[in-house]
């Protein structure tokens, strides 16, 4: 059952306006930046503690990156997206929200849903498809199964930043329906059907405007689609002080204060931006601590515990599904007894890519190759390695 019902307006945020009223607009604007690098500031005054922020598309970092606090490796957003499975999907995001609470995390940064639909997008691996329809799916089982454990999820990042080159300044312009029927439609679903209580706003610019201060943010997705969540930048996207002030981003990252802090107060105080805009973003802010338990009373969500063997089985079997046998001429299953020699080539099948980097970077608790893994099915003599050509670590004109 997901907290709350997405949209709604009850006496709960009668209760949260009235404590937005007891804050001064310096201590409403301190709480619009982040305290830390993954962390937003508390507020002692009305109940309110920090709330925690981590990575999270492929596995929870937690706060540091650091392998002697091992997390869950996911598989990555395409392979999960090629299971067309939403039952496992969900099972995911629910492994995901317990280790989240494990590591004391309130909020995780993901599910990523953007397209597969330039070469350029150096982070598409983290997202799971070239297709608008099944990247709403199931990024919406994704955040329905993270938020059930009381951990908000983020879908990102809104919108249009399917490039890696140039990504802090690229203007992606695009006509309405390619936007609405291509871009949008995934973020769409997860706000109206998967009611995520965050959206990351990109670095890119959309027909001339940086996203951070994109009219998009009202309209469609508070308006129209009437998300009652919170727009977190992606870090260091705020760039600006009065116009992404001004507009439906809530709060800027990382902290501490970069272009909000005293400029932004100072820009309300000289007019340029609206105390009812600010109040906005703080009201939204309380919203969410209310649902992951960071204000008042608030019952914080308690991890369940997942034993390490469950895990395992259900990232193999995420993993299985992931994968397509096209051609098979009798040899597999190949039985263990009888196996024949086989010939593994590649540095890779040594020191496999396990995960994509970035943001989704985690440290499992174990990784087998698949060298040692052949050689334990099928024993070490049955196998023979050989190196072969070392990848190259970039691309090349052709010719």
């Amino acid at each position: 059952m997901i907290p709350e019902n997405h949209g709604t307006t009850d006496c709960s945020d009668t209760e949260l306006a009235a404590l937005v009223d007891k804050l001064t607009l310096e201590q409403k604007i301190r709480l619009l930046s982040g305290a830390s690098v993954w962390s937003l500031h508390d507020e002692p005054a009305i109940g309110l503690r920090s709330i925690v922020m981590s990575d999270g598309p492929s596995g929870v970092r937690g706060l540091s990156l650091d392998e002697r606090e091992p997390s869950a490796s996911l598989p990555s957003a395409s392979a999960v997206a090629a299971t067309w499975d939403l039952d496992k999907v969900r099972r995911l995001g629910e492994l995901i929200a317990a280790q989240a609470r494990a590591k004391g995390v309130d909020v995780v940064l993901g599910p990523t849903v953007n397209l597969h639909r330039s070469p350029r997008g150096g982070r598409h691996f983290e997202s799971f498809s070239e297709d608008p329809w099944l990247s709403g799916v199931l990024g919406t089982a994704y955040v329905q199964g993270v938020q059930s454990g009381g951990v908000a999820a983020t879908p990102k990042h809104y919108v249009c930043n399917d490039s890696e080159t140039d990504r802090m300044t690229v203007d992606v312009r695009v006509d309405e329906r390619t936007l609405r029927e291509v871009y949008l439609a995934p973020f769409e679903r997860m706000v109206t059907e998967g009611h995520a209580w965050l959206v990351m706003s990109a670095y890119n610019q959309v027909n001339g405007t940086t996203m951070t201060a994109n009219p998009l943010l009202r309209d469609p997705l508070k308006g129209e689609w009437g998300f009652d969540g919170v727009v977190v930048s992606d870090w260091t996207a705020v760039r600006d002080t009065e116009a992404s002030g001004a507009s439906g981003q809530d709060i800027a990252m990382p902290g501490p204060e970069l272009y909000w802090g005293k400029a932004l107060l100072d820009a309300v105080e000289s007019g340029h931006v609206s105390q009812a805009a600010i109040d906005d973003k703080v009201l939204r802010l309380l919203r969410l601590a209310r649902r992951v338990g960071a204000l008042g009373e608030e019952p914080v969500p308690q991890p369940s515990v997942w034993p390490e063997a469950e895990v395992r089985a259900l990232l193999r079997d995420v993993a299985a599904d992931a994968m397509v046998l096209v051609r098979n001429d009798g040899l597999l299953p190949m039985p263990e007894s009888s196996a024949p020699r086989i010939a593994v080539v590649g540095p890779h099948a040594r020191r496999g890519r396990n995960q994509g980097g970035g943001s989704a970077t985690v440290f499992p608790a174990t990784v087998v190759s698949p060298l040692d893994g052949l050689c334990s099915a099928y024993g070490a003599d049955n196998v023979s390695y050989a190196p072969g050509l070392v990848p190259e670590p970039e691309l090349h004109p052709f010719g």
